[in-house]
């Protein structure tokens, strides 16, 4: 559940930035000045950039998380084996840190 709560805190961050971004470009819309139309055109490049490669990303971890997901449903025993080996070398490692 906690996963969940940071990718919702997350995506409510990503999306309160933008759409204060967009606030930005709106508020200025009127400015007839070349260097605020040149910065909100850039800003609004960057923003429409920003959440396309949100989405991507978001999208390759699902499908990542999804074919972890089946692979440890098809190999429980392995999935579990593999999960033990890398805690005890973690644990070892830690310790190992820790003894120094």
């Amino acid at each position: 559940m906690k996963h969940k709560r940071n990718k919702n805190t997350m995506q409510n961050q990503t999306s309160d930035l933008a759409d204060d971004a967009q606030s930005l470009v709106a508020a200025t819309a009127n400015a007839t000045e070349q260097k605020i139309i040149d910065a909100r055109d850039r800003l609004s490049a960057a923003i429409e950039s920003a959440r396309e490669t949100c989405d991507r990303l978001q999208q390759k971890a699902v499908e990542g998380a999804q074919s972890v997901d089946k692979q440890i449903r098809e190999h429980p025993y392995q999935a579990i084996g593999m999960a033990f080996g890398i805690g005890a070398l973690v644990g070892c490692l830690i310790g190992r840190r820790n003894g120094n």
